[in-house]
């Protein structure tokens, strides 16, 4: 316990007063995020595999609240990075992609720690940044006091750390690291922990594991599925479980657990090139799906939530930043639209609903866009409009586009009254579909293409016979 704990507590008990009170003290607040997790590549869900085993993440979930309907506010990486941060939907500031977000969130959106900052929180983020690649869109520049990790997209290496195109960072300047690179991430963390125990802390580990390069140390990959890429994936996920292992325990070493609001989550789900298992959802990364979408989800704050528990309020992870100025005694931002809320009083049983619906796009180029409103959800990409009720079937296998047109009508207003909204994508793209804007031309059959050959063939030979006849001189009369 921190030493102005124990002294408070003994200066109350002394007067007479119930330490109740200590929970006046702000929490500290971590979110650790992992990336293109599958959500059945948890051993607490009774739908992973034989092969999954994570017994520190299972332990977290059962004293925690585990949030079955927890959402994110992108398929891909970078998008929900930049939902999670501000509060607000990126397509409010125009990301929509992966390609949009890794380029930089604007300068003028507000990031959880500058909102902490005013109350007394030191702040740090770890691991896979993936909002910005030039200084001015550093973690450091947008609130964090510490930083390390990668800026860059995508895939990074897990061993090799020599490229220093692609360096990893200590502050603002890159660095020569050695290393697994989730065992680095998660000793950052400790150490960020021992260091910041005794004020109020804002810690982010963002966790690249287990993303694509499959890569794991040697000794740990273990021949259980007959699947390469599977079998190390399983490695990368024991380190991973290991991970948060370690930053749960070193909270409880500190006696600053209790009062730490912990959010665990995916950044979206897991990816099909991994062989993630997303069972009983349907689809992978990248898609609309709940298998894109629908991630691992816990929240734990032992002095404020009872534990053991299970909520089934939808949610996602744009909810993060409201939750995190709750959690600290913050008042709302107003300059801005704040489109998360507080998930505290759902997880608290004060109320059943947080969002009439849930939306997400990413704009003309894919055509892929969904809502979710009630337990209705429409999935779209390009000409394809399906249908499906959750509450009856989550693994979105029956279409019901064509029993029920009114609600697909609804639903596609309200999407598109929401998108009219939304800004422009700052990569100019089209924030809609356009099936005339950029078509593929269509592939052509082995006969079309015999026959597109002898009509260019035929027409070389008209245009030659044409300039020759063009050059004879005519014969005199």
């Amino acid at each position: 316990m921190r030493f102005q704990h124990v002294l408070k507590a003994l200066i109350l008990s002394l007067i007479g007063m119930p330490s109740i009170a200590l929970a006046e003290e702000k929490p500290n607040i971590v979110i650790i995020l992992t990336d293109d997790q599958g959500y059945a590549d948890v051993s607490y869900n009774p739908h992973s595999p034989p092969e999954v085993s994570t017994p520190n993440i299972d332990a977290l979930a059962h004293s925690s609240v585990i949030c079955t309907q927890g959402y994110t506010s992108g398929h891909v990486c970078s998008p929900t990075r930049a939902g999670l941060m501000t509060g607000r939907y990126q397509q409010r500031f125009g990301i929509y992609t992966a390609g949009e977000g890794g380029s930089g969130v604007p300068l003028d959106e507000v990031f959880i720690p500058q909102r902490l900052q005013p109350a007394g929180y030191v702040s740090g983020a770890l691991g896979k940044w993936h909002l910005g690649l030039t200084e001015e869109y550093h973690a450091m520049n947008r609130g964090f006091d510490e930083f390390y990790g990668f800026m860059g997209r995508g895939a990074h290496p897990y061993f090799d750390h020599s490229d220093m195109d692609h360096p990893i960072y200590r502050g603002l300047k890159p660095i020569e690291e050695e290393g697994y690179l989730t065992t680095r991430i998660t000793e950052e963390a400790v150490d960020f922990i021992n260091r910041h125990k005794e004020e109020p802390f804002f810690l982010y580990v963002a966790y690249n594991a287990v993303h694509a390069p499959p890569e794991a140390p040697e000794e740990d990959i273990k021949k259980v599925t007959g699947d390469e890429t599977r079998d190390t994936l399983m490695a990368m996920i024991k380190h991973l479980d290991m991970g948060v292992g370690e930053i749960v325990n070193t909270l409880k070493k500190h006696d600053i657990f209790d009062n730490t609001l912990l959010v665990f989550l995916t950044d979206n789900g897991g990816s099909g090139a991994m062989n993630a298992n997303n069972a009983p959802l349907r689809g992978f990364k990248q898609m609309d799906y709940e298998g894109g979408v629908h991630v691992p989800f816990i929240v734990s704050w032992p002095a404020q939530l009872e534990g053991g528990k299970k909520c089934d309020v939808p949610m996602w992870s744009t909810d993060l930043f409201a939750t995190a100025l709750d959690a600290a005694g913050l008042p709302m931002p107003k300059d801005k639209p704040l489109d998360g809320k507080s998930i505290l009083p759902t997880l608290k049983g004060e109320t059943d609903k947080l969002h009439d619906e849930l939306y997400w796009s990413s704009a003309g180029a894919n055509g892929k866009w969904a809502i979710r409103s009630g337990n209705w959800k429409l999935v779209a990409e390009k000409d394809r409009i399906e249908l499906f009720d959750l509450e009856k079937d989550l693994s979105e296998t029956t279409d019901l586009a064509a029993k029920h047109p009114k609600v697909v009508s609804e639903l596609r207003d309200k999407y598109n009254a929401w998108l009219d909204e939304m800004a422009d994508p700052v990569s100019k793209q089209e924030k809609r579909w356009n099936p005339d804007a950029g078509a593929p031309a269509k592939k052509m059959s082995k006969e079309e293409k015999k026959a597109a050959r002898e009509k260019e063939k035929a027409e070389r030979i008209k245009a030659r016979e044409a300039k020759k006849s063009s050059q004879t001189p005519k014969s005199s009369k």
